[in-house]
């Protein structure tokens, strides 16, 4: 029968697996680690923040999906704690942490992580439906929309959860991990390859609502004329999804595969020299969200610049978004997808008017 550690230091299983912790936190690098870990804390609790006060405040977003996005961003700023408790209690005083400490530490983590890629794979799966059934407005409810995001963060505090459920290394030592030295290598690789799938699931859902709002301009170009808005669709809707695509790529795959490649015992990949800036990638794809899937909404956008300027109406903006909403039913820039089918929808009607506008 194995023997449990469980009132075991973490210094008894980083010295069980090999792993230092005080020489490579130290000096320059810690700095420059530090550094950049505050300043994206602090741009995600305030982006962030705005976010959520921008769909509270404007009754413009008083929808389902908006609730969504807000969801999202509450998911970012969690990230921003979990990350700050992060710092807080890495490097040499990693080998002090009790079990417990240490498993509150990676949970956090991993809930935080876990509920901001549910919920992007949501709204991804949800604008796939929306387009693909011709709606100009979402399906989505109040009541199913409070049921997805309570099964989005039942789903992500689970995740972060199941080590310490007992998917664990503390009664079996030999299978402990080297990047996080009380997790079973095989809870690592399923881990990685649940996230790695998620993300080819999102990629896949991109290319297939890009491909179909760019078939559906097609077919309306070869019917209308004058429409410029719309002959920019496609480039300005790959613009977004490469975008998206790209922060992924970037800010999840090389810590996933590192986790796979820890996961999988790999002893000569090195894998100890690149955690710490890997994890900060992970970090910046909660900065970059709510860039990407609000700040390119001119409304949210211009709800939060009036926040931070403290102004009240802003009579000019008011006197734009009165005018007849040709322009807007025509966008596809949006990287929420919430004019899209707008644009397919009523293209012909934008292209009509503005065909008309330039014979006049």
């Amino acid at each position: 029968m194995n023997e449990c550690y469980y009132d075991k230091r973490m210094d008894f299983f980083y010295n069980k697996t090999k792993t230092d912790t005080a020489d490579e936190w130290t000096g320059p690098q810690l700095i420059v680690v530090l550094c950049f870990g505050t300043f994206f804390c602090l741009f995600i609790f305030i982006s962030n923040s705005l976010v959520i006060a921008a769909v509270v405040k404007n009754k413009r977003f008083h929808f389902p999906f908006y609730y969504l996005l807000a969801n999202l961003a509450a998911a970012d700023f969690f990230a921003g704690i979990a990350y700050v408790f992060l710092m807080f209690n890495t490097g040499p005083v990693s080998k002090t942490l009790t079990v417990n400490r240490w498993f509150l530490r990676q949970g956090l983590l991993d809930t935080s992580l876990t509920a901001s890629l549910v919920n992007l794979l949501v709204i991804a799966v949800e604008r796939h439906m929306s387009i693909m059934r011709m709606k100009i407005h979402s399906n989505l409810t109040k009541k199913r929309v409070t049921f997805l995001i309570i099964s989005i963060w039942a789903i992500a505090i689970f995740m972060g959860a199941v080590p310490t459920l007992g998917w664990n290394c503390l009664c079996d030592i030999n299978v402990c991990s080297s990047l996080a030295p009380i997790y079973s290598r095989s809870y690592l690789v399923f881990w990685s390859v649940l996230n790695l799938v998620v993300f080819f699931i999102m990629v896949v859902v991109y290319i297939r609502i890009y491909m179909y709002v760019q078939r559906k301009t097609n077919v309306l170009s070869s019917h209308t004329s004058g429409s410029i808005s719309r002959r920019k669709t496609p480039v300005k809707l790959m613009k977004t999804v490469m975008t998206v695509l790209g922060a992924f790529v970037v800010c999840w795959t090389p810590g996933l595969v590192v986790l796979l490649l820890d996961g999988l015992n790999c002893t000569y990949c090195g894998i100890q020299n690149v955690k710490r800036w890997f994890l900060l990638l992970a970090l910046l794809n909660s900065v970059m969200n709510p860039i990407i899937y609000s700040y390119k909404d001119d409304e949210m956008w211009g709800t939060m610049k009036r926040m931070i300027c403290c102004s009240s109406e802003d009579k000019s903006h008011d006197r734009r978004s009165s005018r007849i909403p040709s322009t807007v039913l025509c966008r596809s820039t949006d990287a929420s997808g919430h004019y899209i089918e707008d644009g397919i929808i009523q293209g012909t009607i934008c292209g009509k008017d503005l065909g008309d506008k330039g014979n006049s």
